[in-house]
């Protein structure tokens, strides 16, 4: 294995907190791979580091998503300064703080950002239409999912007001000829929602590919699915109404309440029963 590529373990060196925030967000990075969402070495997925409100851990600039582990994350500010990185000659991509960074900053309850250029999703976001709520999958996000037009490559600070402007209150937000992005109050819980908004649109582009007449669901049933979804998931509610802003306020990621405590452990059991014997080191060392 390419030495720049094996990173010494800092579990000793960082709260048990942070430790764990690092192999959650490494196990994601894995599982965005796993499910073919991922751009080469391109993209993001980022984590407030628990027990601080301006410290987020990002991706070395150099590393595939299915080569990430917890030692080979980077902790910068939300100015985009690096706090820690390990030894290595990669940094960190300067969109990744642009977008990520502005949405940390004006959503406070946001801890988890995540961004992809996959096909379907690049395809939709293309779509005048945009996402359009043909699967319940898809009416998860009816009315709860905002659009970003396009400015060039992701590298000025001035197009972040606007990006955060454009996502508002939403848990997810379609860049017009880009990708998609969601976001959470946890790592597994933006996972969640990317996994299910990838669906929709690639249910979305297989439908429309088939160059058959769509049927659309009766008037209410979309707002109403979207309402469902909602009350089985206290976390996407997002303060929409008193109701929902308790609900948002009490949450706690990863109790035995979530709509994510079944799916999660799931999924990380078989990232460990996958990486046996693979020559990529754990996610979690």
């Amino acid at each position: 294995m390419d030495d720049a590529l094996t990173f010494k373990c800092i579990k000793d060196e960082v709260s048990p907190e942070e430790w764990q925030a690092r192999k959650t967000l490494a196990a994601c990075y894995r599982l965005v791979d796993k499910f073919g969402m991922t751009d080469l070495i391109n993209n993001h997925i980022t984590v407030r580091v628990p027990g601080t409100e301006d410290h987020l851990l990002i991706n070395l600039f150099g590393l595939l998503y299915r080569e990430m582990t917890a030692s080979s994350l980077v902790k910068i500010d939300l100015d985009g300064n690096i706090v820690w990185k390990p030894e290595s000659p990669y940094g960190y991509n300067r969109a990744g703080y642009v977008i990520h960074g502005a949405i940390h900053k004006a959503r406070p309850d946001v801890k988890c950002v995540l961004h992809t250029h996959s096909r379907a999703g690049m395809a939709v976001s293309c779509m005048a239409e945009g996402l359009l709520p043909i699967t319940q999958t898809a009416m998860r996000f009816y009315d709860r999912i905002g659009y970003h037009d396009f400015e060039g490559l992701a590298i000025d600070l001035g197009e972040q007001e606007r990006l955060v402007l454009d996502l508002g209150d939403h848990p997810a937000l379609i860049l017009r000829n880009h990708g998609l992005l969601t976001c959470g109050p946890g790592v597994p819980e933006t996972f969640y929602l990317m996994y299910h908004l990838e669906m929709a649109c690639q249910a979305q582009v297989d439908v429309m590919a088939a160059r058959v007449e769509i049927t659309m669901p009766r008037d209410g049933v979309a707002a109403r699915t979207a309402r469902q979804w909602e009350d089985a998931i206290p976390w996407d509610r997002r303060g929409r109404d008193a109701a929902g802003k308790q609900a948002a306020a009490s949450y706690n990621p990863g109790s035995a309440d979530t709509d994510v405590s079944f799916e999660w452990p799931a999924l990380l059991r078989m990232l460990r029963y996958e990486s046996a014997g693979s020559a990529y080191p754990p996610y979690d060392s």
